[in-house]
């Protein structure tokens, strides 16, 4: 795998692992609802237990919005706040869940919270009140919402910021390097003529910065007196190479272009195209 793969691949690997860092696939959410339902469906049964109720049932649990979940029953009950707190944190602990969560025991018929605590991975880092009081006999229901911890909200956040500079990092540099190669073999490719520099395959002479164009036919004579300067090369040769290998038999064209080289190069002394009386041309370099 050459080098230009590789940089591209790490990007797009860095990228995909910052995004599924982000995303909360279905699979996962569907998971964790199940794993919330058999945790409060247990937490239901240890309060019956406590009521000494070993036949009434726990009703089925419902998500009423992302993150939160309510359990009731099917008949009146009390609740210790203790024993509430005990079996949530055990249930919880036992199925793996979260450890940020905000629990309320309402009244099933005025929606007033009896009673509420939230847990920060340790009950004594969370808000735990009122401990040891009896919430006397009656319909309740109790809601469960799990909390992003801040921590890790934060480290989540600064994963994602860290794969995002890492995958642009990288592609700075691939394209930082690409550039540098792609001016390193422009900058080869080129030949000194005196204060010239010709590019064969782009038509162009560059002096100072300045370019000039150069026709096909001009570029094809310039090619042939760079590859051997200071030697005679005879109008046979040049008229051959430029015109009649190509199909095409010419007259005065060969003067024509010469004529038009050697005002392009006028402007500087060190170089001149000159003629070789009855034989051909020169490119004389100094």
């Amino acid at each position: 795998m050459n080098r230009k793969n590789i940089y591209l691949l790490s990007s797009l690997f860095f990228v995909v692992l910052a995004s599924l860092a982000f995303a909360s696939p279905d699979k996962n959410e569907t998971e964790f609802t199940e794993t919330v339902t058999l945790a409060l469906r247990d937490v239901g049964n240890e309060l019956l237990l406590d009521n000494n109720d070993s036949t009434s049932l726990v009703l089925p649990i419902n998500k009423i919005e992302e993150s939160k979940f309510k359990l009731e029953f099917e008949k009146e009950l009390f609740i210790v706040p203790d024993s509430l707190v005990n079996a949530v944190k055990s249930s919880f602990e036992k199925s793996n869940l979260p450890k940020y969560y905000r629990v309320e025991v309402l009244k099933c018929e005025t929606s007033e919270v009896a009673y509420s605590f939230e847990m920060r991975n340790k009950r004594e880092n969370g808000i735990v009140p009122c401990g040891g009081r009896l919430l006397k006999d009656g319909c309740y229901i109790i809601n469960v919402r799990f909390i992003n911890s801040p921590v890790s909200s934060v480290g989540k956040y600064l994963f994602i910021a860290a794969m995002v500079v890492i995958a642009l990092t990288i592609l700075y540099f691939y394209f930082k390097k690409s550039d540098s190669k792609d001016n390193v073999e422009e900058d080869s490719n080129y030949a000194s003529i005196g204060s010239f520099q010709f590019y064969p395959e782009q038509n162009k002479l560059v002096k100072q910065a300045t370019e000039i164009s150069l026709s096909k036919k001009e570029c094809e004579l310039l090619a042939i007196f760079v590859s051997r300067p200071n030697q005679t090369i005879t109008r046979d040769e040049l008229t051959k190479r430029v015109w009649e290998d190509n199909g095409v038999i010419v007259g005065r064209s060969l003067d024509t272009y010469i004529s038009k080289l050697r005002k392009i190069l006028k402007d500087d002394d060190a170089i001149k195209i000159t003629n070789v009386h009855g034989v051909g041309y020169k490119l004389e370099v100094e």
